[in-house]
């Protein structure tokens, strides 16, 4: 009786060290694998224009820096109309490395707007929203 206890006492410590290394690696793995991911981290994630005349510059930029630990590429930035334009860098920004989005907002409309921006990255935030607001007054002329 006493030597099929010490057996599976033996047996059931061996059983707990399988898991615990197993879980271990688990942690381990997952730890690897979320530190080698690229992040978009922006300077501002609003931009208020203000009021501004009708036909005015309607540009601004959203700067941002690949904060993560590998290189981020944006594969898409989608606006909520037509009448927000984005130009964005198409190659992979590495670690540590800044970019810009350059937003064109359609200033030949008059009146209040709030538009939303969508960057799409396989960067840990992957997927980032934007936001630009003001006012265009109409033109004296």
């Amino acid at each position: 009786m006493n030597y099929s206890m010490n057996t599976f006492k033996i047996s059931s410590f061996k059983l707990i060290m399988v898991i615990c290394l197993f879980v271990s690696s688990l942690s381990y793995a997952q730890t690897i694998q979320t530190s080698n991911i690229g992040m978009l981290s922006f300077e501002a994630k609003e931009i208020d224009y203000g009021s501004i005349n009708q036909h005015d510059n309607g540009e601004r930029i959203f700067k941002f820096t690949n904060s993560g630990n590998a290189p981020v590429v944006i594969s898409q930035v989608k606006t909520t109309c037509g009448c927000t334009v984005p130009k964005y860098p198409k190659t992979a920004i590495l670690p540590g490395d800044s970019g810009e989005i350059k937003i064109k907002y359609a200033t030949n409309r008059v009146g209040a707007f709030s538009k939303g921006i969508t960057v799409h990255s396989n960067a840990k935030n992957a997927k980032q929203t934007l936001k630009i607001k003001g006012t265009v007054l109409k033109s004296a002329i």
